[in-house]
């Protein structure tokens, strides 16, 4: 069964932790040893796996992309005016998936799971499926 999470966002470009929603939903679900796959449907935003004890890993990485994709770049075509969202996007990628033992997330001591917001601020959904 998949789940849902709405994230509400409040900044073009942010990183968001989600580990503690998607913990949770393993810590209750009845599956103790398999996989949890985290799932962005959008088109302007991702999901990844980095670092979380040091808050400048997270400036960093915007900041990179950024500068790698800007907000405006003479060649665009896209009309709405996000096409720099939409690279940041696919760059990133819009799943993880992560192992489960004894009913928790098989995360690295420095990892968490962040949403990856590069639209915003916007109201948006992740989509969570527990199985073995």
């Amino acid at each position: 069964m998949t789940q849902t999470i709405t994230i509400k966002t409040h900044r073009r470009n942010e990183l968001i932790d989600i580990t503690r929603h998607v913990a949770e939903l393993v810590s209750g679900n009845t599956v103790a040893d398999g996989s949890v796959m985290v799932f962005v449907p959008h088109t302007t935003a991702g999901v990844t796996i980095n670092e979380n004890a040091d808050p400048d890993v997270v400036h960093d990485i915007l900041l990179t992309l950024e500068q790698l994709v800007p907000r405006q770049r003479q060649g665009y075509r896209h009309a709405e005016g996000n096409s720099d969202a939409h690279v940041k996007a696919g760059m990133v990628g819009s799943s993880v998936t992560v192992m489960i033992e004894d009913s928790k997330l098989c995360l690295g001591t420095w990892q968490s799971i962040y949403f990856c917001e590069f639209d915003g601020p916007r109201s948006r959904k992740v989509l969570i499926r527990i199985g073995r």
